[in-house]
């Protein structure tokens, strides 16, 4: 390994070792959550919905509940995650450190990345044993997990370098990703909507990430799949070179 790849896979060990170290909070209690939500609009709605675009209405949520976990779990960790070493002063010592700024962020972003992975994949685990999970495209799903997992871990990058404050981290998840991933089409078709609600849904970004992985393991296709994987490629990559630059700068990663 080389220098670069050792410091990289130290600064990554250290955010895996931290979220581990209260994997109660950070790994159980989505979990936990997740599970109400399969067991509260699966069973209670799913046996009055029944079916939803011909598909069982427990099995039609629970791709969008697994990317809802991986978001959320991969944003709240790397929010708080900087905001956290920033008063600690903690940072500083890794700015002044032989990392560059490009491996600090990558090791920023792996690490929210992989939190949101491990909630994922035991949501998956655990909605296999429930009901009968198909997995329809991988092709399509697994990079469409790995854009979404990528672009809420940088997202959340960015909301804690520019946070001054924890309440500034609780208000973006709260009151902005929080509605957008509900009214993204989790727990519903966008199709059934009356206009205009249907048309302001299709301005949801998240709706489009919730379509490609809905996609990806039911083979259900309400949006189109190739412009979806190239706008999310396009604005993950754009949100890491905007991150990228303000670690360059420094900006506001000292308070």
């Amino acid at each position: 390994m080389t220098a670069a790849q050792i410091r990289l896979a130290t600064l990554v060990r250290r955010e895996v070792s931290r979220f581990m170290k209260i994997k109660r909070q950070t790994v159980g209690a989505p979990l936990l959550e997740t599970f109400l939500y399969i067991s509260v609009f699966g069973a209670a709605l799913g046996s009055r919905i029944n079916e939803l675009n011909g598909i069982d209405y427990v099995v039609f949520v629970i791709p969008g509940l697994i990317m809802m976990a991986w978001a959320i779990n991969a944003f709240s960790n790397n929010a708080s995650s900087i905001l956290q070493q920033k008063f600690q002063r903690a940072i500083d010592d890794q700015l002044s450190s032989p990392a560059s700024p490009t491996e600090l962020l990558l090791a920023f972003t792996l690490g929210g990345f992989l939190r949101g992975m491990l909630v994922a994949i035991l949501t998956f685990t655990a909605a296999s044993f429930l009901v009968d999970l198909p997995v329809e495209e991988p092709l399509v799903l697994i990079p469409a997990l790995f854009l979404t997992g990528f672009f809420f871990a940088q997202l959340g990058v960015l909301v804690g370098v520019r946070a001054e404050q924890f309440d500034d981290v609780s208000f973006a998840q709260t009151f902005v990703l929080q509605p957008l991933i509900f009214l993204g089409g989790v727990f519903y078709s966008a199709e059934l909507l009356p206009n205009p609600f249907e048309t302001l849904t299709q301005f949801n970004p998240i709706y489009y990430m919730i379509g490609l992985v809905r996609y990806g393991f039911l083979g259900y296709e309400e949006t189109n799949i190739a412009l979806s994987l190239l706008f999310l490629s396009l604005v993950t990559l754009a949100l890491f070179a905007l991150n990228l630059r303000l670690f360059n700068r420094g900006y506001k990663l000292r308070v």
